[in-house]
């Protein structure tokens, strides 16, 4: 169900219940920011709240409130929802705590939330345990606490599950232009995807940036990425759980390499929603999408008076999705007339300090810069601190590179390596002037990588393929894992089962050498000794077999003529659907950690180039003069795993294939495991 959240986020009346500080804070709040509206408290003994005259009950308001703050203990909340709701109110943000988020303290939590819910009804609320939202478009708040905002005309949306995390937010001193700041609480009703479109749908939003501890509804997160696209505003996500990866519990490689943060990260990517990994970096993003919007490209030109400045430019986008296109002949004929002889030419630029006050000379360095194949400028500027310095003489750089900027028709930012070095008064100078503050090394880099993956084309991906909850999965056995994949297309050797040593020596016997013997039952055959070849001799073979710690094995014809081993796997992320890991197989699946995650449903262009992602790549495409491995083959053992997992997923926990052998004309699954439950 999708609920009209516009007259609680873009009220023109609010009502505050209850009395205490938080409440009073919402009522002075509202004032401070000059929200034109009517602020209606209502608590049944007091005269007044926040400095606003107060009425004694909902029923005594002038009028349907559109948006409700509830500070009022939980109880008591469930009665006032149940009131606005037949009011006919816009909606309602939870304060109070103690609802499911703390059932195991409370013991009661789940019930008060169910009450709370059957409350509402269609009436939306946000919340419990929220601090609600602050509007710094229209100046309403419905926020309990101080804030370090501003009022503006345009900006970026930040919604975040902490609420504390977003009172920091909003102390920001970068420059950037802030529309919405929202927590999402429990979310009991309303969760953060469908808080997130109803942001997206002010036109006054340029961006929207997301602090997710987990996705929830999966389906309502895909029409979250529709609506940013479909709009095209740019969503950049801070992911918290990296450390989940190491918390996955399996017997596989595949649990080990794939995590839920393995399957978060590839959730965003296929969503195209940009994934940043701190606060910081994230607000800098956010910060160059409001003022540049995507990039084109991800080619960058860099001037700075001073070679270290060049240098740490370059050393720090090593490993970046972010190239320095060399200089053209005309730009170094431009340049040279406005440098002179003395200046090494190059991109980065070292354009030195003799210029320096010469506006017109630094004007025309900057504008030859941008002249060439870059899709944004940065001018590395370190402001003096005011308080102890004069920051005057640095005037003549925002002149010169807002004039470059308007010559050319680039965005060209001003960076500081130091954040510090860029006060919030000169990066609205800056800002003022048509340039793009960016502050710190490091986060500016960050901001234009992900800025130029957002202008990346892409398209429209297909509905994540939704995970059951199997009870209790149990391991197949390696021969039940291979026919049960065989039986949707994955190639697999040839095999026969013995059990017993009188049938294992019929099976020798019977076998076309070479063969490969392996024991039944192991988690990890080759680190237990479960594993043996037997090229010639049936006698040999019989010992190698009868000294593995089993009862029963299985005797396949060898693959020869391998290029590479490859690790197939798919795990159940219960939070993002299933998790397609691609990697180095064999012995090197864990030693190397050279892997890459998908999410199914996968198209054959997509598996083949993750598959060129991976460094094993190298090998399949034929390394040294050796043959290339039949990568057409690899993909349709991808794409028939992915056909055995999408026909079995309500109770599918686990497939993996460690080593698929791939060589010059084939990709045979060389060993497999499965972990399924019962079908219901």
């Amino acid at each position: 169900m999708t609920r009209d959240l516009s007259r609680l986020f873009r009220p023109d009346s609010i009502a505050v219940v209850g009395g205490g500080a938080w409440c009073a804070s919402v009522v002075e709040q509202c004032r401070k920011m000059g929200f034109a509206g009517a602020v209606w408290p209502v608590h049944p003994n007091r005269c007044e709240v926040g400095g606003a005259a107060a009425v004694p009950a909902l029923g005594d308001l002038p009028g349907v409130p559109d948006a409700v703050f509830i500070g009022v203990n939980r109880h008591t909340t469930i009665d006032t929802v149940r009131q606005l709701r037949d009011m006919g109110a816009g909606g309602a943000i939870c304060f109070a705590s103690g609802f499911s988020e703390a059932q195991a303290e409370t013991g009661d939590g789940a019930d008060l939330q169910a009450a709370l819910l059957e409350a509402a009804g269609p009436m939306p609320v946000v919340g419990p345990n929220c601090y609600g939202v602050i509007n710094y478009l229209d100046g309403a708040l419905l926020w309990p606490d101080q804030h370090g905002g501003t009022r503006s005309d345009s900006g970026v949306a930040i919604l975040t599950q902490s609420s504390n995390m977003a009172i920091n937010l909003t102390m920001q001193a970068r420059g950037l232009p802030l529309a919405y700041v929202a927590t999402a609480g429990n979310q009991a009703q309303t969760g953060l995807a469908e808080i997130g479109r109803a942001l997206l749908d002010d036109d006054r939003v340029t961006a929207l940036g997301l602090h997710i501890e987990g996705v929830g509804d999966l389906r309502a997160f895909e029409a979250l990425a529709d609506r940013a696209r479909a709009s095209g505003k740019p969503v950049v996500a801070l992911k918290a759980g990296r450390s989940d990866q190491a918390q996955a519990a399996a017997i596989s490689h595949t649990a080990s390499v794939a995590g839920s943060d393995a399957g978060a990260r590839a959730l965003l990517d296929r969503l195209g929603v940009a994934r940043v990994d701190s606060l910081t970096g994230l607000l800098e993003a956010l910060k160059l999408l409001h003022f540049a919007g995507p990039l084109p490209g991800n080619r960058v030109a860099s001037m700075s008076c001073s070679g270290g400045e060049a240098s740490l430019m370059a050393d720090t986008a090593t490993g970046r999705d972010i190239t320095f296109p060399p200089l053209r002949a005309e730009q170094h004929a431009q340049l040279r007339a406005a440098l002179g002889p003395m200046v090494a030419l190059a991109n980065p630029l070292d354009y030195h300090t003799f210029i320096w006050n010469d506006a017109e000379a630094m004007a025309e360095t900057f504008a030859a810069m941008l002249r060439g194949p870059v899709d944004i400028g940065c001018l590395i500027v370190d402001f003096p601190r005011p308080d102890r310095c004069d920051p005057a003489a640095w005037d003549c750089a925002i002149e010169a590179a807002a004039h470059a900027a308007r010559e050319t028709g680039k965005p060209l930012a001003l960076l500081a390596t130091l954040p510090e070095a860029l006060p919030e008064a000169l990066a609205e100078r800056i800002t003022a002037a048509g340039l793009v503050p960016l502050a710190g090394l490091d986060d500016a880099l960050t901001a234009i990588e992900t800025a130029a993956w957002l202008g990346a084309a892409r398209p429209q991906p297909a509905p994540v393929l939704l995970p059951g909850e199997p009870p209790q999965p149990e391991t197949l056995t390696e021969a039940q894992a291979k026919a049960a994949l065989a039986g949707h297309g994955v190639p697999v050797p040839r095999a026969r089962r013995a059990e017993g040593r009188a049938d294992l020596e019929r099976a020798l016997r019977a076998a076309s050498l070479p063969v490969v013997i392996k024991a039944e039952g192991l988690a990890h055959k080759t680190e237990a000794g479960g594993v043996a070849f037997a090229r010639a001799g049936t006698q040999e073979a019989m010992q190698a077999a009868l000294a593995m710690p089993c009862d029963s094995w299985l005797i396949e014809e060898m693959v020869d003529d391998a290029v590479a081993e490859l690790l197939i796997g798919v795990v159940r992320d219960p939070a993002h659907g299933f998790v397609l890991t691609l990697g180095a197989g064999g012995t090197l699946t864990e030693l190397t950690g050279d892997s890459t995650s998908l999410l199914l449903p996968v198209s054959a262009r997509e598996i083949d180039a993750a598959l060129a992602r991976l460094r094993v790549a190298r090998l399949l495409d034929g390394y040294r003069g050796k043959p290339a491995a039949d990568r057409a083959a690899i993909v349709r053992a991808v794409l028939a795993v992915q056909d055995y997992v999408a026909a079995n997923a309500p109770h599918l926990e686990e497939v993996e294939i460690n080593p698929l052998i791939c060589t010059p004309d084939t990709a045979v699954a060389a060993d497999a495991l499965i972990r399924i439950g019962e079908e219901r």
